[in-house]
Parts: structure tokens; sequence; C-alpha cells
């Protein structure tokens, strides 16, 4: 099996560090390099092609944010996977709704964090716990259950909201992957997003799916 390719984006050295040294000794896993700010991160993930990029947001230089909607908008390869401190909802929404794949916290314990870089690889939308919460209670009342979608439409998104992959929501819902996509294309049209994260994100905000 081939190994995951990562690019760590962090302006702290000792953060890198550590993060590298884990990675080396997990298996499975191959870090290719180190970005110390969003736009040096952009010009790396062209020129190295990881799978997955592990993404702080708030560094001089440039932000997260911003690359990876830089990254979004030139049709990247790689996953973002945002590893931040920060979880207030001016930091987690607009890095979804950029076109990150998850969101996770530096508190993190280990093997979540590694669970969460193989998802993320395999383009599985992957939010921490407080994460996933912080975009429940970000609605204070509730929004009407949106009627656009059909009742199997919301069990897939369920589902993804689960960090399920397409083969998983397939054998758990016995229909082919191929419906399972075209479900998710007719979700993401009806929501207005583009990817799996920002379609959990729209799911919890319009009450359409339950307390994470």
């Amino acid at each position: 099996m081939t190994d995951i390719t990562l690019l760590l984006v962090d302006d702290h050295p000792v953060v890198r560090d550590g993060l590298r040294g884990m990675f080396a000794s997990a298996p499975g896993f191959t870090v290719l390099g180190e970005a110390s700010s969003g736009a040096e991160a952009v010009e790396m993930v062209f020129r190295i092609d990881p799978d997955v990029v592990l993404m702080d947001l708030r560094m001089p230089g440039g932000n997260g944010v911003d690359a990876i909607a830089e990254l979004t908008r030139r049709g990247a390869r790689a996953r973002v996977l945002v590893l931040t401190t920060y979880d207030t909802d001016t930091d987690t929404f607009p890095a979804i709704e950029a076109g990150a794949t998850g969101y996770l916290l530096k508190d993190a314990p280990r093997e979540e964090l590694l669970d969460a870089v193989r998802a993320a690889a395999e383009g599985r939308t992957v939010l921490s716990t407080a994460v996933a919460s912080r975009l429940f209670n970000a609605v204070r009342a509730p929004a009407p259950v949106d009627k656009t979608l059909s009742g199997r439409e919301r069990e897939v998104l369920t589902l993804v909201a689960r960090g399920m992959s397409n083969r998983e929501i397939a054998a758990r819902l016995f229909i082919s992957e191929a419906t399972v996509k075209t479900h998710l294309t007719h979700i993401y049209s009806n929501l207005g997003v583009r990817d799996r994260a920002a379609a959990v994100a729209a799911g919890y905000d319009r009450g359409i799916l339950g307390r994470p």
C-alpha cells in the first residue's frame, strides 16, 4: 500500500517538528515538506503534490483560509485538513466554506489525528467533536428543514456527517456507489455547496442534521 503523503503547514517550527516525528513513527505516512505560511503552502502544494495538507489557520505571511480558498480555486488534488487551536465561528465556518475537508484541534489525541488524515486522504469529512458541536450551536434558532432534499438525500447527508465513505454509505443503504454519487450531486446543488465538508456545515446550519 502506498504511503499517504503530507505537507505540514504551521508557523511554529516546534509544532512542525512534533508532527513530523509523530508521522515518522506511524506506518503508512510520508511527510514531503513543511511550510510556515499559507502563501508558501500554496506554492509547495503544486510543486510536491501531497495527498493531505495539515493546515494551521492564523499565520503571518498568509493565513490558512486564504490558502485553502486558493487551492480550491486552482483545483488542487490535495485534501486540506485544518489543525489549529482555534474553534470560533469566525475560524470554523470560513475554513470549511473555503474548501477544507476537515477541521481538528491541536489537542486531538494522536490516534484521532492519524485516523483523520487517513479519512481526509479518502475524501471523507472529518470534524472534531468540539467543532461539530459548534456548527450546531451556531444556529441560535433551528431553521426549517430544507424541503429541497428528499428523504434519501437526508439519509445520505447524515451518513456523510458521520464520516462514511461512498462505499460505506452504499453498503448501509443497499444502493450502488453510483447512486450515492448522484445523491451527493443533488445535495451539493440544492445546498449551494461544492464538497462534503461544506454540505455537512450547511446541513447543521439549516436544521437538516441533528445534534452531532
